[in-house]
C-alpha cells in the first residue's frame, strides 16, 4: 500500500508525520519533496538518481532499522535533472518488493504534488489550525479528490484544540490531534520515530492511532 503524506504549506509536520507513520506501518519512508527535502539524507543512490535514470528504486532504498529510507538529493541542480513522471513507476516497485511506502509529498499544488497523490492508495493530510494552513489544506483536498486518493486522517499538528467537528467536515475525513511534544521534536531532529524513544508518550499514541487507521483502509 502506498500513502501519501500531503500538506498546504511547508513546516506544519509533514516530514515528521511520515517518518512515524512509516516505522508505525513497516513500510519504507520516501523523500518525495525533490526540490526541497527534508528526510535524513544517507550515502549512495538516491531519489533524484532514481528519476534521472542513474538508479534502480530498489537499489536507492537505504534498508535499516526501525526505518527503511529512500531519501532524495539537496541541489537544485539534482532536482532538475530529474523525470516527475517516473515516480509513480518507482513507488509501485518500492511497494512490491517491500510491502509498503510512505510518502512524504511537495507541499502545496506545485506542479510535482500531484503524482505521488495520483499514485497513492490513500492520503493523509497535515496542517495546523490557522486560518492560512487551512485554507492551503482545502486546496490539497480538492486535488486528492480530483485524483480520487482516499483521505484517510486530517493530522492537526502542533495544538491542543478539542473541538474539530469543523475541520473535519470542512475536509472530509476525521482528524487526529498531534499535540506540541519535545520528545517528537527531539526525536526527529535525531532522525528516529517517537515510538523508539518514548514509546509511552502521547505523540507515539497518536501515531499509533494513525497506523490502525491507515490499516483499516488496507484491509
Amino acid at each position: 500500500m502506498i500513502v501519501a503524506v500531503t500538506a498546504g504549506k511547508g513546516g506544519v509536520g509533514k516530514s515528521t508525520v511520515t517518518l512515524n507513520l512509516a516505522a508505525e506501518l513497516d513500510a519504507v519512508a520516501v523523500d518525495a519533496d525533490l526540490s526541497m527535502a527534508d528526510l535524513p539524507a544517507g550515502r549512495g543512490p538516491d531519489l533524484h538518481d532514481v528519476l534521472a535514470g542513474r538508479a534502480d528504486p530498489l537499489e536507492a532504498v537505504h534498508d535499516g532499522d526501525p526505518v527503511s529510507l529512500l531519501p532524495c538529493g539537496r541541489s537544485l541542480a539534482g532536482a532538475r535533472a530529474t523525470d516527475p513522471t517516473a515516480l509513480a513507476d518507482a513507488l509501485s516497485r518500492v511497494d512490491a518488493r517491500y510491502g509498503g511506502v510512505v510518502v512524504d509529498c511537495p507541499a502545496g499544488l506545485r506542479s510535482d504534488a500531484g503524482i505521488p497523490l495520483l499514485a497513492a492508495d490513500a492520503c493523509v493530510l497535515v496542517t495546523q489550525p490557522t486560518e492560512a494552513a487551512l485554507a492551503d489544506a482545502m486546496r490539497v483536498r480538492e486535488l486528492a479528490r480530483t485524483v480520487e486518493t482516499p483521505l484517510v486522517r486530517v493530522v492537526l499538528n502542533r495544538t491542543t484544540l478539542t473541538d474539530t467537528d469543523a475541520i473535519a467536515d470542512a475536509l472530509g475525513a476525521p482528524v487526529l490531534i498531534l499535540p506540541e511534544s519535545d520528545v517528537l521534536a527531539h526525536a526527529q531532529r535525531s532522525g528516529h520515530p517517537v515510538g523508539t524513544v518514548r514509546p509511552d508518550c502521547p505523540a507515539a499514541v497518536q501515531f499509533e492511532a494513525l497506523a490502525d487507521a491507515v490499516h483499516s483502509v488496507r484491509s
